[in-house]
């Protein structure tokens, strides 16, 4: 029989795989937040820290239920920190990301890839014990045939 004769297409668990996959990488970016900030080519709407030297003022820290209606900033990650700016004295809020997020972020990438790995391996048992079902089912129809 040639090689792959008897194959029809994908193997069953194939389309399972590629839609936990796809799960996954949905829920990983989901909990990513990606700051949306657009930005004008004018340099007068910028905030001070894109242009100019700053100082942060105080550290990142989760925002307030006040802050997280009030300042803009907020809304991207729930972090913020105030900085002072070096030329213009100004100070401003700028989004940034803590420790803590980044932490649980990592965890939450490290459990999804355990969990990817798991599933692979369990599909990979399956397949080699039905390979080995059709191998010994091959072998005692041989020998029956003596």
């Amino acid at each position: 029989m040639p090689v792959g004769a008897g194959r029809r297409g994908l193997p069953q668990g194939c389309c399972l795989c590629w839609l936990f996959c796809t799960f996954a990488l949905k829920f990983c970016q989901a909990e990513a937040p990606v700051p949306e900030e657009k930005l004008s080519v004018s340099t007068s709407n910028l905030p001070c820290w894109l242009v100019e030297e700053f100082v942060v003022a105080e550290e990142c820290a989760p925002c307030s239920n006040f802050q997280a209606k009030t300042i803009p900033e907020c809304s991207s990650t729930g972090y913020v920190e105030k900085i002072t700016c070096s030329s213009s004295k100004r100070s401003e809020f700028k989004s940034c990301r803590s420790a803590v997020m980044e932490q649980r972020l990592f965890w939450k990438f490290e459990g999804a890839v355990v969990g990817v790995a798991l599933v692979f391996a369990c599909l990979v048992i399956i397949r080699q014990r039905l390979l080995d079902r059709k191998a010994l089912e091959k072998v005692r129809k041989q020998i029956e045939s003596i």
